[in-house]
């Protein structure tokens, strides 16, 4: 749920479920799923930022990042915010990529390395490197990537922290 709307436990779980149905639908007709998000959608209150984020993310998932970004930006300005906020972030900045917008996709995601901690922060890592690999800025991108694996491995955390680090800072 966004923080401050409205929308009840139930109209989110028929939410997740319509998203677990994505593969039947996509595969054949990306334009049924959507209609099922549309759907959804119609039951918001007027001025809800989950409508235009669910709608981004259907038209986004069955390829059509050029209809989903502004649609994204939506959402982020009727306020957006917390978990799916950043979920909106990290979307938007593929989809701005897929579009030819990398630059604008690694100022989105940038301040987001600084921000409050969650389970997105490896994912935030991941889609930044892929933004700077665009731009040809490889040893950030394998910087991140690396960073954002050591803390996951079994061994050498420290060491692969280290490397990632080096790859970006000069050795002194």
């Amino acid at each position: 749920m966004c923080e401050g709307d409205p929308v009840n436990q139930d109209w989110e779980d028929r939410v997740t479920a319509a998203w677990a149905t994505f593969d039947d639908h996509a595969e054949e007709n990306g334009a049924d799923f959507r209609a099922v998000i549309d759907k959804l959608v119609a039951e918001l209150p007027e001025g809800s930022p989950l409508g235009p984020f669910e709608q981004a993310s259907a038209w986004d998932s069955t390829g059509h990042s050029d209809k989903a970004v502004p649609l994204y930006r939506e959402a982020l300005a009727r306020g957006l915010d917390g978990y799916k906020g950043r979920r909106a972030k990290i979307q938007l900045s593929s989809s701005l990529r897929n579009i030819g917008q990398a630059e604008e996709g690694v100022k989105l995601l940038t301040p987001e390395l600084d921000g409050p901690s969650d389970e997105l922060d490896d994912a935030v890592r991941a889609c930044l490197a892929l933004r700077l690999s665009s731009l040809g800025r490889d040893r950030e991108g394998l910087s991140l990537v690396l960073g954002a694996l050591a803390p996951h491995l079994p061994r050498y955390q420290r060491s692969m922290a280290n490397y990632a680090r080096l790859l970006v800072e000069p050795e002194e």
